[in-house]
């Protein structure tokens, strides 16, 4: 097939360069280099390692088939498991702390490190054939490759068992696919365009389920796809509605129904494997627990009746529901007046206080399941100890004067009945469910005034012995006003409160109602990582590598790993980004004066291939601008990829007037045009080999940190220390002479 018109004069060494077999051994010495590198005493440190802390041990609940809970999907920890299993692994090493040793509990850590190494090492050559397959040379293509080859970031995140080798991998397959499938668009719908249409799916999704930012790929792609379909839109291409509809469907099937697909496949493993109860139980619905085997809420839930005896948690702080004969004090701090009435307080320790009776309000049967207590059954709760009724009423709370204020009442005096009302409703309850111990999350709904019964964190003063506000918050639907019942205390029941300690069977659960559960807490507890954290950075000091994060020290011998990039490479990139935005901002303001400064082939490159590379870049970092969870600098690593990628296309642009051009596949009736070359001339391979010693130098100077081996005294640490920002372990004090 012809691509082209013939090429003009090459020059013998850059014709030799560009040949097949000269481009296959540079990526083979390159792929060797990056194995190398990333394989290099990969058994040290021998302990625990900053997040492997969570992802080893997610491998291990796995292999044991014990369910967890985590915000990130569930396919690269898939992996982590297959790899721990391959090697022989049982899982019951449990990763408790960083700085557990491997060694001593004979984990085999080498073989789960080794996936993510490969993983990493791999990621060289796929940016090596992003940069070829975009029409780039063979000494472009290497530049790209070493700023991520000889990275120290990339390298020390590859080292370990973490999501991130995974997640950039895949990231890079999915450029690769994409670019492959618009490469073949003058041959749309043949076998090899869809295949790698499904291919760029594939990969999508691949990424997208291997970490939660894995979707900023997914929206790169989207947004490349929209900006694809509005050009065949265009009336002016002479396309019929029918041929952009085509184009639509198959685009809808091949990046949207394929990768959802995919992502669906790896949470049903997920949940196939993960069948025993483990300690992601408590994050997910009590429905959801009773599918597990040996959960607690499947052995030990039992229905309750009326004037059981019971203590009550709150699903979210686990306080008990208290109470004490003590009373609010007359008036608060802020002036406001109380009701004087007996106090309600949220408890953390097991009490008598604690003991709660449910009482009804209609008449019951003798016996029998009619004294079961129902959804939506109105009741009272009489505290045991005092003989006293829960009460709300229009006054307000003590810490919160627009939610209302609990208390008891005696039970003995009827002038307040109604407002011992409470109506019982179990979360996602119909009419006849009963209400079980454990396993029944509830509301409960005052009858009067609607509020809901609630609790927070923040600690009454010392006239309530610094115990938690129970209080009535307005908002009925309020999800944090859940409750559970913790234990039966006692029971009416002619049959005893004993609970049939006898294995009972799972109960079933729809895979979609699972999957839809799961995703909503992924989503919630992702964004409720707003925790300090000592490492923790923000976006803006990312691509100028002002600060990096400690992954293990190791006092004895001054031992440590430091996740930094290589400061040659990324200062590089950042350079490179400011220079593109340049030319980009000169040629829109040459061509608003009528001066064509940049021929049209190599204009359409730096628009459309580049600027696909800085779509990339943006979309993987500009969002997290707008995040309030904990950040940090590996969060900017698939954005550095990309960058590097933008780096040799400007690189390119800097050394040569031309380009490789065309590229793209040409189709039965595709009008030929004059075909170009890049001529970089030796400046080419002299740019990027000096580039690439510059890089291996400061890789070889800072790889110390990247592998946590050899030790340092404290002079060479601050020598390493290359941004006063640097929060490194073991540094020499600083001192001044004094004259």
């Amino acid at each position: 097939m012809t691509t082209s018109m013939p090429f003009t004069r090459i020059p013998p060494f850059e014709k030799a360069l560009d040949t097949p077999q000269a481009s296959a051994a540079v990526v083979g010495v390159l792929t060797a280099i990056a194995f190398a590198l990333r394989f290099y005493k990969i058994n040290q440190p021998d302990q625990v390692v900053f997040d492997e802390v969570h992802f080893g041990k997610f491998a291990a609940y796995y292999i044991t088939r014990e369910y967890y809970f985590d915000v990130h999907p569930p396919f690269a920890k898939l992996l982590f498991a297959l790899a721990g299993w391959f090697v022989g692994f049982d899982g019951h090493f449990t990763f408790e702390n960083i700085g557990d040793s491997y060694t001593e509990n004979h984990v085999p850590f080498v073989g789960m490190r080794a996936l993510p190494a490969i993983l990493g090492s791999l990621t060289v050559p796929v940016v090596y054939a992003i940069m070829k397959e975009t029409g780039y040379s063979t000494i472009i293509a290497a530049f790209s490759a070493c700023i991520i080859l000889f990275d120290n970031a990339h390298i020390a995140q590859s080292r370990l068992v973490l999501l991130d080798a995974t997640l950039i991998l895949f990231m890079s397959l999915t450029i690769y696919s994409y670019i492959r499938f618009r490469k073949l668009r003058y041959w749309e719908f043949t076998v090899e365009w869809w295949s790698w249409l499904i291919a760029t799916g594939f990969f999508m999704a691949c990424t997208w389920g291997s970490k939660v930012n894995g979707i900023l790929t997914v929206v790169t792609i989207g947004i490349a796809v929209l900006v694809d379909l509005w050009d065949i839109l265009d009336h002016k291409k002479g396309f019929t509605m029918e041929h952009f509809w085509k184009h639509f469907m198959a685009r809808a099937v091949g990046l949207i129904a394929v990768p959802f697909i995919i992502y669906l496949s790896f949470f049903y493993v997920h949940f196939a494997i993960l069948t025993h109860s483990g300690a992601g139980d408590t994050f997910m619905s009590p429905a959801f627990q009773e599918t597990l085997i040996g959960n607690e809420l499947l052995m030990n839930s039992q229905e309750l009746r009326y004037y059981d005896v019971v203590t009550m948690k709150h699903k979210d702080t686990k306080v008990y529901l208290h109470s004490h004969p003590d009373r609010y004090p007359m008036q608060y701090d802020d002036g406001r007046i109380s009701s004087q009435g007996q106090q309600v307080t949220g408890y953390g320790h097991d009490d008598i206080n604690n003991h709660w009776q449910i009482i009804p309000t209609k008449a019951l049967p003798e016996a029998g399941r009619g004294r079961i207590v129902h959804h939506d059954d109105i009741i009272q709760l009489l505290h045991v100890n005092t003989e006293t009724l829960l009460l709300t009423h229009d006054v307000a709370s003590p810490l919160m004067p627009t939610n209302q204020e609990f208390t008891t009442w005696a039970k003995d005096d009827h002038s307040r009945h109604n407002d011992t009302l409470f109506y019982l409703n179990i979360v996602d309850g119909n009419h006849d469910d009963p209400w079980k111990s454990k396993s029944s999350y509830f509301k409960l709904v005052h009858g009067s005034t609607r509020v809901s019964m609630w609790t927070h964190s923040k600690q009454l003063p010392e006239w309530a012995f610094k115990q938690q506000e129970i209080n009535g918050n307005k908002n009925p639907t309020e999800k944090s006003a859940t409750w559970f019942v913790d234990q039966v205390i006692s029971t009416e029941n002619p049959e005893g409160h004993s609970v049939d300690h006898t294995p009972k069977e799972p109960k079933k659960m729809s895979f979609f109602k699972k999957f839809a559960e799961l995703q909503l807490l992924m989503l919630q507890h992702n964004a409720g990582l707003t925790s300090s954290h000592p490492y923790a950075s923000g976006p803006i000091n990312w691509p100028f590598l002002i600060s990096g994060i400690s992954f293990w020290t190791e006092n004895d011998e001054q031992k440590q790993i430091y996740l930094i990039g290589n400061i040659i490479g990324w200062w590089t990139c950042v350079i490179t980004l400011s220079i593109y935005v340049g030319i980009l901002g000169a040629d829109l303001l040459a061509r608003r004066r009528g001066i064509q400064p940049i021929p049209e082939a190599v204009r359409g490159r730096l628009w459309n291939s580049a600027g696909f590379f800085l779509l990339i870049w943006a979309v993987h970092y500009l969002p997290f601008f707008l995040m309030g969870r904990q950040l940090f600098i590996h969060h900017y690593l698939p954005s550095h990829l990309a960058s590097a990628l933008l780096a040799g296309a400007v690189l390119s642009f800097i050394l040569s007037d031309t380009i490789n051009y065309p590229i793209s596949i040409a189709g039965r009736w595709t009008k030929m045009k004059h075909s170009e070359y890049a001529d970089l001339g030796m400046r080419g391979p002299v740019a990027v080999g000096v580039f690439a010693f510059t890089m291996f130098l400061m890789f070889l100077y800072m790889a110390p940190l990247t592998y946590g081996t050899p030790g340092l005294d404290g002079e060479t640490v601050n020598a390493k220390r290359l941004l006063s920002s640097w929060t490194l372990h073991f540094a020499a004090k600083v001192t001044a002479e004094v004259l």
